[in-house]
């Protein structure tokens, strides 16, 4: 049975997955899809901090604890079938590479709720870990990537051959067709590196 690992690039309610098996030199992409983990049936699930600066401190609380609840039940829900799929291409998934952004930590709720920037910087936080608390239950071992720190871990860690996985990235993308964009290109490094990480 062949290695595969997912990675995930985060937006807001939605992520942008891929699951990819190999190596630099000849990877393949068993899955990319777009899991949705907002419930459109809880008021400002799709921006839970922006619907929550506008409540008292309690309610804003609540808000979250019950966005937070119903975004990672569907995380789980759509990771599962994720992982079920794999088997059917006679894969185990090894590991979910999740995109970070500046990794920062963030300030108490109520300065969160204070700063717009810090708002936007709190939802990309919230989905993150949505996806992060859905694998370790699913009891897959979970890495997180810095985009600004990906082009500095793949020379470190492929070398000289950091150029030919770039190649086999934008190949995939000729084979696979739309979308191709920069969440699929950017969510497969981090898929191949997590995977050449473990074989190090």
């Amino acid at each position: 049975m062949k290695r595969a690992a997912i990675a995930i690039r985060v937006h807001s309610g939605w992520g942008a997955l891929v699951a990819v098996a190999g190596d630099a030199g000849a990877a393949a992409i068993l899955k990319r899809s777009r899991i949705a983990i907002m419930d459109r049936n809880v008021a400002g699930a799709i921006q839970p901090y922006h619907f929550a600066k506008d409540l008292p401190l309690p309610a804003a609380e609540r808000h979250l604890a019950r966005c937070a609840a119903s975004s990672e039940r569907l995380a789980f829900a759509g990771l599962s079938e994720v992982i079920d799929e794999m088997a059917g291409h006679e894969a185990a998934v090894a590991g979910c590479a999740i995109l970070l952004a500046s990794g920062r930590p963030l300030p108490a709720l109520p300065r969160i709720l204070a700063s717009h920037p810090l708002i936007h910087t709190a939802e990309g936080e919230f989905f993150r870990q949505a996806f992060w608390k859905a694998a370790e239950r699913l009891e897959i071992p979970v890495a997180g990537f810095r985009e600004r720190d990906l082009e500095r871990q793949a020379s470190s860690v492929f070398g000289g051959a950091t150029g030919q996985a770039h190649q086999t990235i934008a190949n995939l993308g000729k084979v696979m067709g739309p979308p191709w964009t920069a969440d699929q290109k950017i969510a497969t490094l981090a898929a191949l590196l997590l995977l050449a990480g473990q074989e190090r």
